[in-house]
């Protein structure tokens, strides 16, 4: 049976103080959910505080980006051996925000996700489609696209050390969500497209959605049958909706 997970993407937010306060409250509410995966990724700068705040607790943790780039003169760039450093055990790759706002392709986006896996860190791989895309009908062939650049170059293998995340941009930061059918929709295209390639790898693969989940809505996507749970952005900031959301995938 294959494992639910819950990552909370903190985008750019946070401070030591905001940081200390929320990651306490959440690390008590969901102290004792062993069901699941539960994770957070969090700026740069705060992977330190971070880790000390949650080395004796079930809650992992990870950045939001990472160079495909190993070392060398690349100033502002964040390598994989430096996520190391601080134990990430996620790194989320091809966000749609680096995708649409910093011009990441899905080229970019594979050398990202194998420089991840090759560190021994566990890249989640972000998929999705435009609100253009979604009503030209174009959503699974873009969704096709992404992950085959990820495929090509890593291997259908390497998704048994990966999880992959659907946010259709046209849900993010807008307060629209996608339906439970329509993400469960493309949630089975995706598994369906892996299992042609290789059924038990699909079959234990984790997909989360992502797109303006919030504790009201966070029920009914997770009962869907290929939803297994979720890459949460604002509600992970608020230690309320983040708790009752990781609670969710445990009913």
């Amino acid at each position: 049976m294959r494992e639910k997970m819950v990552a909370g993407n903190w985008k750019m937010h946070g401070s030591l103080v905001d940081n200390k306060q929320l990651l306490d409250e959440v690390a008590a509410g969901v102290d004792g959910l062993k069901e699941a995966r539960l994770a957070v990724c969090v700026p740069y700068p705060y992977l330190s505080s971070v880790q000390d705040a949650l080395r004796s607790t079930n809650i992992a943790w990870g950045a939001q980006n990472v160079s495909q780039y190993e070392k060398g003169a690349y100033t502002g760039e964040v390598s994989t051996s430096m996520l190391k450093d601080f134990e990430c055990r996620y790194v989320i790759v091809g966000h749609s925000e680096r995708r649409t706002l910093f011009g990441e392709n899905n080229t970019i986006v594979a050398e990202k996700y194998l420089a991840a896996q090759r560190a021994g860190i566990t890249p989640i791989l972000c998929v999705g489609e435009t609100l253009e895309q979604r009503e030209a009908g174009t959503t699974e062939r873009v969704i096709e696209d992404q992950l085959t650049a990820v495929i090509r170059l890593a291997g259908i293998d390497s998704l048994s050390q990966a999880v992959v995340a659907y946010e259709p941009i046209w849900a993010i930061g807008t307060g629209k969500t996608a339906s439970p059918q329509q993400a469960q929709d493309v949630h089975s295209f995706i598994r369906t497209g892996i299992a042609n390639e290789n059924a038990s790898i699909a079959r234990e693969l984790a997909i989360l959605y992502g797109g303006s989940v919030k504790a009201n809505n966070a029920p009914e996507l997770f009962a869907m049958p290929d939803i297994d749970g979720g890459l949460i952005g604002g509600a992970s900031l608020i230690a309320s909706e983040f708790i009752a959301i990781c609670r969710a995938l445990h009913h």
